[in-house]
């Protein structure tokens, strides 16, 4: 069978990893063509990794017969566009989250996917590939620990760009546990209310870091997320899941833990391609053999929806200090 033809659209810091994956790591792949604004940039990264492509327009990669598959890993401004000319193109494609900024532009992505009869789209929600995430999700789903009641998470950065401002905080950052808690609750998040206590000094004026946000499932549970990106000491992830008879946690970093000397510790990673970097492996070498078939092998549309549309109202409640309800479209009068 032949290769898979790839293209990336965006290769920034996520898109030259996709690019390094897939030449060197991913079977039943090959990279064909990049296209990026920055010229030098995806020219010097072709050149790197051989006989690659650059094309300056990313919808003229889209639609290039050479292209059989796309990876965006571009701004999420521009994913709404670059989504619906793989739709036109009939072109499967792995899209980085956010899948677009806002709820009406992800809710008609969702709606020409499903007119097409065939699902292409699958988003970049990486955890749910993360060994210990898959293996906290088996458990819960045993139901060896009773009904999952609580979920209670910690994402932090170690340090973002100083444009990086409060509101994509939720976006871009707190759009990772919404799907998480969405996945392992196997429910939708009715209401979230994102708390904004003091925030550090190490942050420009007006931004709010860290944040504290809360989600109301449709079922009752609860999950609640720290996000702090600048949190100074590394990249940390943790997840704890509180079951009726028993909980569970991942993310402790516990195989490099040591102790020595009277103390106890491990290394923290710089950032999130050190803590998930196999997950991304996973993901990426999953989406590839699911193409292969005609299939998806992870994370929907519909599921960049529905995060989009809690990160949507987050927003709101970090604006306005209130809980927020969702506002989330039936998924069976989209669907059908």
């Amino acid at each position: 069978m032949q290769d898979l033809r790839i293209g990336i659209i965006g290769v920034g810091v996520m898109g030259a990893d996709h690019a390094e994956r897939v030449v060197r790591r991913i079977s039943g792949a090959r990279l064909v063509a990049i296209s990026d604004p920055d010229l030098p940039r995806a020219t010097a990264l072709a050149e790197s990794l051989g006989e690659i492509r650059v094309i300056e327009d990313p919808l003229a990669l889209i639609g290039d017969a050479s292209v059989d598959a796309v990876i965006i890993a571009s701004p999420g401004f521009a994913h709404a566009e670059q989504l619906m000319a793989c739709l036109e193109h009939a072109k499967p494609v792995l899209c980085e989250k956010p899948l677009t900024m806002d709820t009406e532009s992800s809710l008609r992505v969702v709606e020409a996917e499903h007119k097409l009869g065939r699902q292409l789209i699958q988003v970049g929600f990486m955890r749910r590939f993360d060994p210990e995430y898959a293996a906290l999700k088996q458990l819960l789903d045993s139901g060896e620990l009773g009904r999952t009641l609580l979920l209670h998470n910690v994402h932090r950065n170690k340090t973002v760009a100083a444009s990086f401002r409060s509101e994509m905080i939720v976006r871009d950052s707190l759009v990772h546990e919404v799907d998480v808690a969405r996945w392992l609750f196997d429910d939708e998040i009715a209401r979230i209310t994102v708390h904004a206590p003091k925030p550090t000094s190490l942050v420009a004026d007006g931004v709010l870091d860290p944040q504290l946000a809360v989600f109301e499932m449709a079922s009752g549970a609860i999950a609640d997320v720290e996000v702090f990106v600048n949190f100074q000491v590394g990249y940390e992830v943790r997840c704890e899941a509180v079951a009726e008879k028993g909980s569970a946690t991942i993310g402790l970093g516990v195989d490099v833990l040591t102790r020595r000397g009277g103390q106890w510790g491990g290394a923290v990673p710089e950032d999130y391609r050190a803590r998930f970097g196999t997950a991304y492996d996973i993901e990426v070498q999953r989406w590839v053999d699911a193409t292969a078939r005609g299939e998806i092998d992870g994370p929907t549309a519909w599921d960049g929806y529905a995060a989009a549309a809690v990160c949507t109202a987050g927003v709101q409640s970090l604006q306005e200090g209130r809980p927020v309800e969702v506002e989330l479209a039936s998924k069976s009068e989209v669907l059908g």
